[in-house]
């Protein structure tokens, strides 16, 4: 597989809480979690399951910050 978004980042699938449309995906990427909604057609044609490996790839556009 290849992408244009370099923050690729490899774990293993933690959870997968199905909503009614969109799932949200929980990966441990070396003790951190990443969690992603996705919809639940994505879930089934990736053949996501908790304990396979997976991808989470990161693309954005921008970083807020914030402070209390």
């Amino acid at each position: 597989m290849k992408l244009s978004a370099c923050n690729q980042l490899k774990g293993r699938i933690t959870n997968i809480l199905k909503g009614a449309t969109t799932s949200h995906v929980t990966i441990d990427v070396n003790g951190t979690v990443i969690t992603s909604a996705i919809t639940n057609e994505a879930v089934a044609d990736l053949g996501l399951e908790v304990g396979k490996e997976a991808y989470a790839v990161i693309k954005a556009s921008s970083v807020m910050v914030g402070v209390d």
